[in-house]
Order: C-alpha cells, then structure tokens, then sequence
C-alpha cells in the first residue's frame, strides 16, 4: 500500500511539474510581440495603462497576466450618418437623416464622417463606447448647424460653409469628451426635401432665383455700357473744351501782342498812329463806303480819295 501511495504522489508532482513547465513555456513566449507599421500599441501592467505609444518593432514585456498588448488600428475609419452602405446598395434612415432648418424647412441631409485613433489609452479606457459618442456628437452638430442655417444654403451654395462649421463643432464636442479620437474630413453627401412635390416647388423657386441674377447682371451690364458711353462722351467734351480753351488764350495772347505793337507806334507818333486807327475802325464798320481825307483849313477844297492812293476799286 505504501508504495502504491508514494508512486501515486510522484505521479501528481509530475503532472503538476508539466503544467508549471508549460505555464512557464507560454509564459516566455508571451514575453516577446512585434507592433506592426500599422498599428500603435501600449503596454497594460496589472491592469494599469502605460500612456506611451510603443513605436513598430520587436519588443519584450514580463509574461502575462503581469502586463498585456493592447493593439489598435491607425488606419482612417468612417461613420455614416443618415444612410449606410451594404452589399445591396445604399440603405439611407430617414429618422437619422430628417431635420429642420432655421427657417422652418424640413430636409434630408446625410453625412460621412472619416476619424482616426489618436490616444488609444483614452480611446479604450476613457469612454465605454468611442463610436457611439461620435454617432451622436455627429448628430447634434450636424442637427444644430442646419437648424440655423436656411433651406437655400444647406440646397445650394452654402453647403461648403456648413461643412466646415459641422467639422468645427464635431471637433470641439470630441475633444470635449476626449475619447481619444480627431476628425479628419466631413463630407456632407446628399441634401434634399423630403418629398417630390416639394423638391419641384424649391426647384422652381431656384429657376426663378437663377432667372433674376441673369436678369440683374444683364441690365448691371446694359448700365455699365451706358455709364462707358457717358464717360467717353463726357471726356470728349472735356478734351473739345480745353482745346477751346488753348485756342482762346493764344487768341488773347496774339490780340495782346498786337495791342502792345499798336502802343509802341502810338507811343512813337501818336497822331499818325490815332488817324490810322481812325481810319481802320470806319473801314471795318463802313465796308462799302469810299474814304476821303479832305483839309478844310484853307479856302481851297483838297481831299485825297483813300482807295485810289491804295489801288482799290471800291
């Protein structure tokens, strides 16, 4: 009997050596890991995260369950809003993607979302569901930016700007809540109504807004033609009138040179100069009159006709 018991002991020391033997085994082996080019990772100790992020490589850790990998992704990933894409196609949610505008306006607005892990000890240990708070951090930023935005923005030409204030707001709510996460793009997919009938009657409406601007830039057009027309008319006129101008003061020039020659002869002999002025003014203002030069001093009559001395015929 006692020897059936000593074998039966060192059959169990055995069995119990094996499994130590193993555990130390797995224990070693667990001791080396490799973080891939794509991935970050950091090191838990008794269940205590170490926030440095092990760059790519090979690395050592003392075996498990004293510290542990955690390993995440650093490849760009995307949430949807408001639709989802599958095997069949695009299954959009209506309930998601619904919402009013700041003018009362009902629309259907889907959005893309493209996010990457930035912390992962926050991303793991901060927050009980990351993606969960992005869906619903996406929600009201998108909800409360088209709801004071107008229905012709968020359909037309404003939609860049509301892009850029959902990537604003979305920004600050997670890093709000620092889950660990950083927004890398918005893409703001599709905006309608929510209906054909009503999606016709804003499309009419937007005709008839397109149709105004043709017709404001064609009369701005015909106005600034005719404010091109006035203005080279006008320094026409300009140019016309400082001609009028020059040709007026050369005029006086030249009359004031001839009055100043007519003074010097004046101021050399003034009655021969005083009769020949005399002279000139009646030829001006009697053109077709004869001129004498008579001399009453004397009994005798003598008169000299001008024009015969001068040749005229008059």
């Amino acid at each position: 009997m006692g020897g059936k018991t000593l074998e039966s002991r060192k059959l169990v020391a055995r069995f119990f050596g094996v499994i130590l033997l193993g555990l130390l085994i797995l224990s070693i082996m667990t001791c080396w890991y490799t973080v891939d080019q794509s991935q970050q990772a950091f090191i838990v100790t008794l269940g205590k995260p170490d926030p440095t992020v092990i760059p790519a490589g090979l690395h050592f850790k003392l075996p498990y369950p004293i510290q542990q990998v955690k390993k995440l992704s650093k490849e760009t990933f995307s949430l949807t809003f408001g639709y989802e894409e599958s095997n069949n196609g695009v299954v959009v949610h209506e309930k998601d993607a619904k919402m009013v505008t700041g003018d009362e306006n009902i629309i259907l607005a889907d959005l893309e979302v493209q996010w990457r892990i930035t912390d992962p000890v926050a991303y793991l240990y901060n927050t009980e569901s990351p993606s969960k708070i992005l869906f619903n951090a996406t929600s009201a930023s998108l909800r409360g930016v088209i709801g004071s935005s107008s229905v012709d923005d968020a359909l037309t030409d404003g939609r860049s700007e509301i892009m850029n204030d959902v990537r604003d707001s979305l920004t600050n709510m997670v890093n709000l809540y620092n889950a660990g996460i950083s927004i890398v793009n918005i893409n703001l997919q599709d905006v309608d109504l929510p209906n054909d009938a009503v999606s016709t009657a804003f499309r009419k409406v937007t005709d008839a807004r397109e149709e105004r601007n043709t017709k404001v830039n064609q009369a701005n057009r015909y106005k600034n033609e005719k404010i091109n027309v006035a203005l080279g008319e006008k320094d026409a006129i300009i140019s016309r009138a400082e001609g009028q101008r020059i040709e007026r003061i050369e005029g006086a020039r030249g009359d004031v040179a001839k009055f100043n020659a007519v003074y010097e002869e004046y101021a050399n002999n003034k009655n021969v100069t005083k009769q020949r002025l005399i002279i000139e003014v009646l030829e001006e203002i009697l053109p077709g009159s004869q001129i004498y030069i008579m001399n009453e001093d004397s009994d005798t009559l003598k008169y000299l006709p001008l024009q015969a001395v001068r040749g005229g015929t008059q």
